[in-house]
């Protein structure tokens, strides 16, 4: 057992392969289908969600992880001897999983003042926010201190960036987290917008007359963040559309240094606003702090 405990949320969109390996304990989100309430990758999954949200008249709705939740993953840990936590999560600008966290951490604290639990606000999203989780678990498997691990954590907050693109904006607009990307939900069929996330909220980065030129753009500014030979791990998104991920991968692998890739899909609670058809990436540069040469 890891002496420092990895918890996260199930919007990270970590592969569950990666998730038991190392060990990450994570707290699902709920969505509101009607007048069943599914939770995220436990009862939600993937293509049959997807499959349903495209034909849906209402889009349903989302709920983070209550103080609950995170208290009843935090005692589980507990139980097994861990004294030293680190809680990483999606933004606070778009959930209320921080808050909760933080809420459930108070308990703790009242009842067991010598436990040390750090509950990390991201200010981001999907397989940004799941790099920091991965690379954390994997500190505390190299025995790495408490200290350490929220060093290397806050060290990628700055640079983890994704970029995204789906065929419409409507289920961002829909669901409330447009951000400052309002402007590109009227774009015509033939536009595919660009979208990333600045300091927690989603901002426009442009358009694209065709898929394949969205990805070529993608990798143009990802290409320009890291340089031409910069190294980076990064994760290929998609939302019921793996072909597209690959195509990406395709792209990107072709003209960056990617050290480590996965292909992974948005968990449920994330594709209700996203969409159906969304693709992009989510990567971060691999530098000595956070495991490069």
């Amino acid at each position: 057992m890891p002496r420092v405990g990895i918890v996260t949320d199930s919007v990270a969109s970590i592969p569950q392969s990666l998730r038991e390996t190392l060990d990450i304990r994570w707290a699902p989100y709920y969505i509101h289908q009607g007048a069943v309430v599914l939770r995220d990758l436990v009862t939600a999954h993937g293509d049959a969600f997807y499959k349903w949200l495209s034909k849906a008249s209402e889009l349903p709705k989302t709920a983070n992880p209550s103080a609950g939740d995170y208290l009843e993953l935090y005692r589980g840990l507990i139980a097994e001897g861990v004294r030293e936590i680190v809680s990483i999560h999606i933004t606070s600008k778009g959930s209320g999983a921080y808050q909760a966290a933080l809420v459930a951490r108070q308990m703790l604290l009242e009842a067991m003042p010598d436990l040390r639990i750090e509950v990390i606000d991201t200010l981001n999203v999907s397989m940004c926010q799941g790099w920091m989780v991965i690379e954390a678990a994997r500190a505390s498997a190299a025995g790495r201190s408490c200290a350490e691990i929220v060093a290397l954590v806050r060290g990628m907050m700055p640079v983890a960036r994704m970029i995204q693109t789906a065929d419409t904006l409507k289920y961002l607009y829909m669901g409330g987290r447009i951000g400052k990307a309002t402007h590109l939900v009227g774009s015509l069929l033939n536009i595919k917008p660009l979208i990333g996330m600045e300091a927690g909220v989603i901002v426009p980065l442009g358009t694209a007359r065709s898929r394949r030129a969205a990805y070529e753009k993608m990798a143009q500014m990802v290409e320009a963040a890291v340089g031409a030979k910069g190294k980076i791990r990064v994760a290929y998104m998609h939302a019921a559309t793996r072909e597209e991920a690959e195509k990406l991968k395709a792209l990107f692998e072709s003209r960056l240094t990617c050290v480590e890739s996965i292909v992974a899909e948005l968990s449920p609670a994330l594709g209700v606003h996203s969409g159906p058809g969304t693709a992009g990436v989510c990567y971060v540069p691999v530098t000595e702090a956070n495991g490069g040469d």
